[in-house]
């Protein structure tokens, strides 16, 4: 007896995502899949933990890269004055300093949190990914790589991060999911 859903084992307890619409390959897509294979593992006891930890691994991640982000925002907004970022930004020879440092505050603390709660996914990402990109290439590569040295490693963190969750969106635990819309 062939399945209902060709492609899709029944058996499979993962999420499939489908194709895109009319491109012929209703069998292909990205397999989000929950499944974990306790023969693959070297602990084959820890498939189950796995297995429930899993569906909720994306939004973990999209969440964690929003909400570390917020109190930078948070800082930059309550607590330190505006000027001491248009003259940053300005001393790099950026256009537009104070619009600049105002787009800094909206991006590490609306678009942040906007990020960790999955609203407007996208937009905030690739906000945030600008930003970190700045950051990279005209505030911190002169210092190198590590962090720990005001290098560039921490923002490039969350400028992959961000690249992929521009191209994943809200997924499943998000309010772009709960309204059924995403950018």
């Amino acid at each position: 007896m062939a399945p209902a859903n060709p492609g899709i084992d029944p058996n499979r307890h993962g999420t499939r995502m489908p194709s895109p619409q009319g491109d012929g390959n209703q069998n292909r897509g990205m397999d989000m899949s929950a499944d974990i294979d306790p023969k693959s593992l070297v602990f084959p006891g820890l498939a189950g933990p796995y297995r429930h930890g899993a569906p909720y691994a994306y939004a973990f991640m999209r969440f964690a890269t929003g909400a570390v982000l917020v109190p930078h925002g948070i800082q930059k907004v309550f607590f330190l004055p505006i000027s001491r970022y248009t003259e940053t930004i300005a001393a790099k020879g950026l256009p537009f300093p104070e619009l600049l440092a105002y787009l800094t505050f909206f991006t590490e603390s609306v678009a942040a949190i906007c990020l960790a709660i999955g609203l407007f996914t996208r937009v905030a990402a690739v906000m945030i990914w600008i930003e970190m990109l700045v950051i990279v290439f005209l505030f911190q590569w002169q210092y190198g790589y590590f962090w720990t040295n005001r290098g560039y490693e921490y923002a490039l963190l969350w400028l992959l991060l961000c690249t992929a969750i521009f191209f994943r969106g809200g997924g499943r635990y998000s309010v772009d999911h709960l309204i059924g819309k995403e950018i």
